[in-house]
């Protein structure tokens, strides 16, 4: 590894979880040597997994050919388009757009295009009725790409989108040259989008098979959208392979950063109560990665049964925050309100870019005091004032420190609170690569919307329609 890239390597301070410093809300070494058996058998356990397969995402820092594969495609659309557009939702667009706005200029569409250099990035998930009429107004799709993502091929929002943009560009290009503006990412084999993507002859990519949507931020789900939109895939990449050695080389659990924040947060929560977990990152340009963290963890740790089969309905309840905006929106029930969070700051040591403020108003003390202060070091100044008065009010903290905003850093980043979620549920002893609860959720919505095959369904939703009788 270079040394440069060793100087890049993010680091994890856990002082603040600890009895030490907190007192009785802490904890001590000696509960973590009692979790010694349970942690053991969780080590084991990620690295047989691993070894037989079934943690995939843990092999997509290494897949070269894939990347490859996706980088050739990358510079073909960013000489020929205009406009990315990425249609899918959940792990098919978290990821992409926490990357993209880590990564890119806060305002990289609004750029002109010999600043941008690749196309604009678009990211269509919600399937909210004015944001897709919305963009039919600002994109043109004759000079657009449109990536249809969706493992199952039949995820109801992104199937919306791909039939309204569809329809739309049909009537814009000649049949001949559709495959020129629509690329495919989906299962290998199985979904319609499959087939359609044979039947039209459409660039694809494929979502494998032992990588669930949350952990598929490394695949082609993500990589393409960002390495066509100008990220640097191969140090994204980079960063995640540093990350693994990192984890995989060290079953010294004190020296593990993946491992002791999973022991940290289930002894906060079995022992202490604490089900709450807020990813605080002091950057604007982090804030989607909160985004994306509360889906990894909702969904991985929210189980109603065991891997035995016993009900159990565990699970941490993540909270989205940005610092310093949420100092004054959210801090006050941190900090005395219930005993019930553990709180993570992200925080930057060097921006990217970090206005000086001016020495004006000098002759008012109020204001004056903040010449000639660039904006990182009170925004620093403001995570760690907050971390100092959580701190001596009892309230279990940590912080993950980033050297500065990078694909290596955010590679680290990434995979790092991804093997930390494999092994809390190790911990919790639930698989935390299903998603039961979503699943129920989809058929529902089939039904709702009158999907062939789901008819039986859609009257066991409305048999207690009369029922229902508490309205205003």
């Amino acid at each position: 590894m270079p040394q440069s890239k060793k100087r890049s390597k993010i680091t994890l301070d856990f002082n603040n979880m600890m009895k030490n410093k907190i007192g009785a809300e802490g904890i001590g070494e000696a509960d973590v040597a009692g979790l010694k058996p349970r942690i053991k058998a969780a080590i084991k356990n990620i690295k047989q997994k691993r070894d037989d397969g079934k943690l995939g995402f843990m092999y997509l820092p290494y897949d070269a050919k894939t990347k490859d594969d996706v980088k050739k495609v990358a510079d073909i659309v960013k000489g020929k388009f205009e406009n990315f557009i990425a249609l899918g939702i959940g792990g098919s667009a978290l990821g992409t757009i926490a990357l993209s706005r880590a990564l890119k200029h806060p305002f990289v569409n609004e750029l002109a295009a010999d600043r941008r250099k690749a196309p604009k990035l678009y990211v269509m998930d919600n399937v909210d009725p004015e944001s897709a009429a919305g963009l039919l107004d600002i994109v043109d799709l004759k000079k657009s790409v449109i990536n249809i993502i969706t493992k199952s091929g039949s995820t109801a929002e992104t199937i919306a989108f791909m039939k309204l943009l569809w329809s739309r560009l049909s009537k814009q290009v000649k049949k001949e040259k559709m495959k020129d503006h629509i690329i495919i990412t989906t299962d290998r084999e199985k979904g319609v989008l499959r087939k359609i993507a044979k039947q039209f002859g459409f660039i694809s990519f494929i979502v494998p098979e032992n990588v669930g949507g949350r952990f598929s931020v490394l695949t082609p789900v993500g990589l393409l959208p960002l390495a066509s939109t100008g990220v640097d895939i191969d140090e994204l990449l980079r960063g995640a392979a540093y990350m693994d050695n990192v984890i995989m080389s060290n079953d010294n659990v004190w020296k593990n950063p993946a491992y002791i924040r999973a022991v940290l947060h289930y002894l906060a929560d079995v022992k202490f109560n604490k089900k709450i977990t807020v990813m605080m990152p002091y950057a604007n340009s982090l804030k989607d990665v909160a985004d994306w963290f509360c889906q990894l963890w909702a969904e991985s740790l929210g189980k109603k049964l065991s891997n035995t089969g016993k009900t159990v309905n565990v699970g941490l309840t993540p909270v989205k925050a940005l610092g310093a905006t949420d100092q004054h929106s959210q801090a006050q029930l941190y900090m005395e309100g219930p005993f019930d969070k553990v709180v993570t700051f992200i925080r930057v040591d060097k921006f990217r870019q970090n206005p000086v403020m001016p020495d004006n108003f000098s002759d008012e003390d109020s204001i004056s005091y903040l010449s000639g202060h660039t904006f990182a070091e009170l925004l620093n100044a403001e995570q760690k004032a907050t971390e100092i008065a959580l701190t001596k009010n009892k309230r279990a903290n940590m912080t993950i420190t980033l050297p500065e905003i990078s694909e290596f850093t955010l590679g680290q980043l990434l995979y790092l609170l991804e093997v930390e979620t494999a092994f809390i549920g190790e911990l919790y002893n639930i698989n935390a690569f299903d998603q039961p609860g979503v699943e129920m959720g989809k058929i529902a919505t089939y039904a709702m919307m009158g999907r062939k095959g789901y008819r039986e369904k859609l009257k066991d939703l409305q048999a207690g329609k009369d029922t229902a009788k508490f309205r205003i």
